[in-house]
């Protein structure tokens, strides 16, 4: 099926006199007639539902939607984008591993892997993803487990070469993990460009109402986790948590994202609510609607500013002659996403004035919505970064963040252009 129809129809099929809409599972737990059954599930050695920290119909339901719309084997949903991209990372290492990073990153995410990891023995080397090839591979270990970018980097909205990325982690024996979330899966698939493993923010476009937040991890089911044994332990050999059960044998495809399941949502809970996944679904019945709006508004704006006399500088992929244009051309033909950085003339002052000025566009700590919004990073979702952390990031001190939603592209211009005027 098109990706139109996959937003519509996958991940529920009720059979006869089943409900047409998929139903809200709101219950912690699931009964059954003996004491066998519920022990085969606990020792997954049969499929079915005992706890909703582990497993939910409707969580499944809306993680296989997603899993079909990324092309992948299996899904997980998390409780936000951050929990997805923990878990990504924390389910192929452990206390004494490395993994690399694009530099050009989420603040938050930054943090996590730089700051909040590195407290439990996990390691992170940040690199300049337009690097060359031999200098991005000059930060790989021994114990390197990974290597981790952005589709379009928040909020710099910069390309990632995500074929470039792979064949360096496949040429070391890792897979390639990439957050989607700015793109989603309507407008750049990874898997088809090489990366292994996918991870969401739904907040963002998927939900697409700014109602819940939450997050989803994806499987392509592409990487052999046997024939790299050796570094993936935790994959590879026996878990002595299900009685010495290995993953790889006992799950082929399906190793990754069982382990993350069975192990990790165990173990830390971070789970999306039945509610929360219900109210993802709606949103992801008109993603594909959404995204063509939103790029096609974005880029009505972005060559407004271009030519705005008070705009020093806009960096966003549509435009001819940007930086990332070309890798845009392969990677995003059909438009990239509603967001939009860029820079007034003068100094952070008027950045915030211009802010303050507009009527439209909120100031909010969110992004990739229906309802345009806009944010200064470096004094708002990165204000805990250094001078040195940001310009690693790609942050410069004067970057304003637009979220182009899907209103009228008129009205967003006669906002800005107001708000432009009293700068």
């Amino acid at each position: 099926m098109k990706q139109d129809t996959l937003c519509v129809q996958a991940g529920w099929e009720p059979q006869n006199g089943e409900p047409r809409v998929l139903p809200i599972y709101q219950s912690t737990t699931f009964k059954y007639d003996s004491s066998e059954q519920m022990a085969k599930l606990f020792d997954l050695e049969a499929n079915g539902y005992f706890y909703t920290r582990l497993q939910n119909p409707t969580n499944d339901a809306v993680a296989k939607k997603i899993a079909a719309l990324e092309g992948g084997v299996a899904a997980m949903l998390t409780s936000s984008g951050q929990a997805a991209n923990f878990y990504a990372i924390f389910n192929l290492c452990q206390a004494g591993d490395h993994f690399v990073c694009s530099g050009n990153i989420y603040g938050g995410t930054f943090n996590l892997f730089g700051v909040t990891m590195k407290k439990m023995g996990i390691d992170v080397t940040f690199v300049n993803p337009d690097a060359e090839e031999k200098e991005i591979e000059a930060a790989f270990r021994s114990n390197t487990k990974a290597l981790f970018g952005e589709t379009i980097s928040n909020p710099g909205v910069d390309v990632l070469d995500i074929e470039k990325f792979a064949k360096i982690a496949h040429r070391h024996g890792v897979p390639l993990v990439i957050d989607n979330t700015f793109p989603t899966p309507i407008n750049c698939r990874p898997f088809e460009w090489g990366a292994d493993i996918v991870t969401h923010s739904t907040t963002k476009y998927m939900d697409g109402h700014a109602t819940n937040v939450g997050g989803a991890i994806v499987d392509s089911g592409n990487f052999d986790w046997e024939a790299h044994a050796d570094k993936f332990p935790g994959l590879t050999e026996p878990d002595e948590s299900y009685h010495g059960l290995c993953y790889s044998k006992s799950f082929g495809k399906m190793a990754y994202i069982t382990k993350a399941t069975a192990q990790l949502m165990r173990d830390f809970g971070a789970i999306q609510a039945p509610q929360n996944a219900f109210l993802l679904n709606i949103g992801l019945e008109t993603l594909h609607l959404r995204m063509a709006q939103h790029c096609k508004n974005a880029q009505i704006v972005a060559e407004y500013l271009q030519q705005h006399k008070r705009v020093k500088w806009v960096n966003y992929s549509g435009l001819v002659g940007n930086k990332n244009y070309e890798l845009a051309k392969k990677y995003l033909p059909n438009g990239s996403c509603g967001v939009i950085s860029f820079g007034l003339k003068g100094s952070q002052k008027e950045a915030i004035d211009f802010m303050d000025k507009l009527k439209l566009a909120a100031i909010v700590t969110h992004v990739a919505d229906a309802r345009t919004c806009v944010l200064h990073p470096a004094s708002h979702t990165h204000r805990q970064l250094t001078t040195e952390q940001l310009e690693k990031a790609g942050i410069a001190p004067d970057l304003i963040r637009l979220s182009v939603g899907i209103e009228h592209a008129d009205d967003i211009l006669a906002d800005l252009k107001q708000a432009l005027e009293q700068v």
